[in-house]
């Protein structure tokens, strides 16, 4: 029985005992020793301040006169290794959102490293040696992300400020929150845009501002929401129009053929050692710079429209080292 299990199963015994219990009875219902039976006893009352007291040739029993009483103890109870697993997921989730909810994460993990030092034999694990290296990371106001979340989870609507950068145009539109995404080390927002009256993906370094109105959010079904997101590649998403087949050399296929670039990809080895991989597409701007990447290590071999946008874009590059 783990450490936590024999405080319960103490708290169990006290609370349904109207009579002082004898060390020895403890020790044999707990299967432990004096000496572990005494740490038990302190911890519950030291640490989790339970009305516990104990009377010479008598036992232990709880003080039915004191204010505390009746007692119980805390909701949740974790073992060692969740709680170190707990301090590590809010130190990954402190770093994916570095700045934001500074103060209730601090708490959190205050709370948990305390509780970490009060497990016998127990390490606080050290959070140093889990790093997350961001790549591209855009900025981010908190206090708007902190707007959007709420609006998200009350389910209201939102007029945002909005500044594209594709084509440099600021707009204010109504729009109903559907999701957020965190896509490539950046946070966006998915949206019904009531002005447009489709779905659109903004990205939440363009917001300028967020209004939450009292007016409630025009909520998609989640098939809609996953035809229009989740069935084109990148987070420009929107119902796919082509198939782009791109083959990648051996060298470079021992990489990709282990990665998803699409949950409804296909992929095979061709037989002169090739890799191919098919992907649904809508909109080639992040597809087409994902491929340039590779360089003379991929192939695009259809559609002709993004294979010859390829070979534009290989031309000016060539251009410029000339």
């Amino acid at each position: 029985m783990q450490h936590f299990d024999k405080i319960v199963k103490l708290h169990n015994l006290l609370k349904h005992r109207r009579t002082p219990i004898p060390g020895p009875e403890i020790d044999r219902e707990l299967a432990c020793s004096k000496a572990t039976r005494q740490r038990l006893v302190n911890e519950l009352r030291d640490r989790l301040n339970a009305p516990l007291l104990c009377e010479r040739g008598t036992g232990y029993y709880y003080d039915r006169d004191d204010p505390r009483h009746p007692f119980e103890l805390p909701g949740i109870w974790l073992g060692a290794a969740e709680l170190q697993a707990l301090v590590a997921c809010q130190h990954l989730l402190g770093n994916l959102a570095p700045g934001l909810l500074r103060n209730e994460i601090g708490q959190l993990r205050s709370h948990l490293e305390k509780l970490l030092d009060h497990s016998p034999g127990v390490k606080t694990p050290q959070l140093g040696r889990i790093k997350i290296l961001s790549q591209a990371y855009r900025s981010r106001n908190d206090d708007l992300f902190l707007t959007l979340v709420q609006a998200l989870f009350a389910q209201q609507r939102l007029l945002i400020h909005y500044h594209a950068r594709g084509n440099d145009q600021a707009s204010q539109r109504p729009v109903s929150p559907q999701n957020l995404i965190l896509y490539k080390d950046n946070w966006y927002l998915d949206a019904y845009c009531h002005q447009r009256n489709e779905p659109r993906t903004f990205a939440l370094d363009r917001i300028r501002s967020a209004t939450a109105s009292a007016e409630p959010a025009q909520l998609l079904d989640p098939a809609t929401l996953q035809q229009h997101y989740g069935s084109s590649y990148g987070i420009f998403a929107g119902t796919p129009q082509h198939t782009a087949i791109l083959n990648f050399s051996a060298k470079a296929g021992r990489w990709v053929s282990d990665e998803t670039w699409h949950s409804q990809q296909q992929c095979e080895w061709l037989t002169d050692g090739r890799y191919q991989l098919r992907i649904p597409f809508n909109r080639h701007e992040e597809l087409l710079m994902d491929v340039l990447k590779y360089g003379a290590e991929v192939e695009v071999v259809e559609p002709g429209f993004l294979r010859e946008l390829v070979r534009q874009e290989a031309e000016k590059l060539l251009a410029v080292y000339q």
